[in-house]
């Protein structure tokens, strides 16, 4: 017979209080579960329909007291109509290659991580990465994941430079994207906001109605960025809804 729930129930866990990284003075808190290896892509599927993020094998949510300030979002891939600004994201990008590659790690995306990080988010709690570290966040997982590899033109018969990286997971009803990172020195080609759009391209080829963004956090400058894709979903008590 086949099984479409988990032959276990899953456990929950509350971490412990901590400082927020996306508005300061406040704290956080999650609350996360373990994904199995069974059956991990369809719980990966639920869980994410229910507001939760994926690290590694891991499935988590906020759940901070007196605050909820991050909130699931997700862009309808039929409805989404790229602004002007947009536009010109994805014609200033036309010339980047993109290669849908297994999920293995390579020191050539950690290098292109170490440069992102040191740049875009010092003193951050990835900062301190070390290959194994990496390697653990690509590489750990059962669910139906994948990376994208964005490449300049080569200049002879080899690869082009390295310019950014997605990884990201297959959902039954659309593509989560977990991380990005990209070379912060190509900061006029918008290379985050080109992933975002290159992902919802990639979804209305195959037909999946939905790319997960993961929480936007308004008034943080880190997660802001997330409200200039419209119409946008947010997951509310009573469901998905949409956001103007």
């Amino acid at each position: 017979m086949t099984q479409h729930v988990p032959t276990r129930q899953l456990r929950f866990f509350m971490t412990a209080v901590a400082p927020c990284p996306y508005l300061p003075g406040m704290t956080e808190r999650k609350v996360f579960a373990n994904l199995p290896f069974s059956d991990g892509a369809h719980v990966n599927d639920e869980l994410t329909h229910a507001g939760f993020r994926r690290s590694q094998n891991i499935a988590y949510r906020p759940a901070c007291e007196g605050c909820d300030a991050c909130v699931s979002v997700r862009l309808p891939v039929a409805a989404f109509k790229p602004s002007r600004g947009q536009r010109k994201v994805l014609i200033r990008n036309a010339d980047l290659s993109r290669d849908l590659v297994e999920a293995e790690a390579t020191q050539e995306q950690f290098a292109l991580l170490k440069r992102y990080l040191s740049t875009r988010h010092p003193g951050g709690g990835m900062t301190d990465m070390i290959w194994q570290d990496y390697i653990a966040m690509v590489e750990d997982t059962a669910v139906r994941t994948h990376l994208i590899e964005y490449r300049l033109p080569s200049t002879d018969e080899g690869p082009g430079d390295l310019v950014a990286v997605t990884l990201a997971d297959l959902l039954s009803d659309g593509l989560s994207m977990v991380y990005s990172f990209f070379d912060p020195a190509l900061e006029k080609r918008s290379l985050g906001v080109f992933a975002i759009l290159d992902h919802v391209r990639q979804a209305a080829t195959v037909r999946l109605p939905y790319v997960y963004l993961g929480y936007w956090v308004q008034g943080s400058p880190k997660m802001d960025y997330k409200a200039q894709f419209r119409p946008l979903e947010v997951l509310q008590p009573l469901g998905w809804t949409r956001f103007d």
